[in-house]
């Protein structure tokens, strides 16, 4: 008989063979909740972090590096389902930064919280490529942490009671927001940004990981093969997807979809490599970014992060 895991992950793309049950682990049946959409996954991670309501989760990487270094009582598994390219996620209006630069001494806003994983990768392209001075701008918050524990370092500041940081950035309030909802007149700040993210790609295998999968550890310890079982049905799920991207599918495919097809154009690799080793450059670099950014207080080792049964997967 197998032992039932509640589970939250996204339903598309690399878990979508998990989420419909064509694909299930050995010993462990997922019995999956709803996070159909963007908004209830997020919330997830949160319900996860602060109340352990899932055996099996979906989680930003930074939520998971700052709910690690608390000691909270899950494990991620080598597993990221989602990545993502974020030199567009800076945007601006007329009235706001010219350049990158521009942007120091002044306020720039972030949709939620700080150690929101797009904030923190597109900090780390602003200081990386454009030479940026994170400490000499204000960071404005739209929302509190996922940790509750998790104190932001000074010139991070909440959002005064009523403010819309659309708006904010709209009106040159805001020299540039992070995450900020679309609308017209907001631009990206990097020029070129789509370009300019595969161009990071090519040249410095810039291809930052968004999401993993954590695990409750008192599951871990009970269940000692769990974690590679999960492993290889995740896997063998991803397999899926990423074939059906090799052979020109989904009929109507999402932006993401169209994002992995080109990334495999590019690199000629799987745009959705799982395992410690095909992604330890792009771990330990949002480690330095963790650290740097004032999330984190000392650099974990990547392994570190991991349950031991998985530290020679790949998938």
């Amino acid at each position: 008989m197998s032992i039932e895991l509640s589970t939250v992950t996204g339903t598309e793309g690399a878990t979508s063979a998990l989420a419909s049950g064509a694909v299930t682990p050995r010993r462990y049946a997922l019995r999956f909740g709803d996070a159909a959409d963007t908004p209830a996954l997020i919330q997830a991670f949160r319900r996860m972090v602060r109340g352990l309501e899932f055996d099996v989760c979906e989680m930003a990487v930074t939520t998971y590096l700052c709910a690690n270094a608390y000691g909270k009582p899950f494990t991620a598994l080598p597993v990221f389902p989602v990545r993502g390219l974020h030199h567009g996620a800076i945007v601006r209006s007329a009235a706001g930064a010219r350049s990158p630069k521009d942007i120091e001494g002044r306020k720039v806003g972030v949709s939620r919280g700080y150690t929101v994983t797009t904030g923190v990768w597109a900090r780390g392209i602003l200081q990386d490529e454009y030479g940026v001075d994170l400490n000499r701008v204000t960071w404005v918050l739209s929302g509190d942490e996922h940790v509750a524990e998790y104190r932001p370092p000074a010139n991070v500041v909440p959002v005064e009671r009523g403010g819309d940081l659309t708006e904010m950035v709209a009106s040159g309030e805001l020299a540039a927001g992070i995450g900020v909802a679309g609308r017209p007149g907001l631009t990206p700040l990097i020029a070129d940004a789509e370009e300019a993210a595969y161009a990071s790609l090519r040249e410095r295998g810039l291809y930052p990981i968004n999401h993993l999968v954590v695990v409750r550890d008192d599951l871990l310890r009970a269940h000692p093969g769990l974690a590679a079982d999960l492993f290889a049905a995740f896997a063998e799920a991803k397999e899926r997807y990423v074939e059906r991207l090799r052979s020109g599918g989904p009929a109507e495919p999402a932006p993401a979809d169209l994002m992995y097809r080109r990334v495999m154009a590019v690199t000629g690799a799987d745009p959705l490599p799982y395992g410690i080793a095909p992604n330890r450059a792009m771990l330990e670099q949002l480690v330095r970014h963790a650290v740097s950014q004032r999330i984190l207080g000392r650099a974990p080792a990547v392994e570190e992060l991991f349950p031991e049964s998985t530290h020679h997967l790949t998938g």
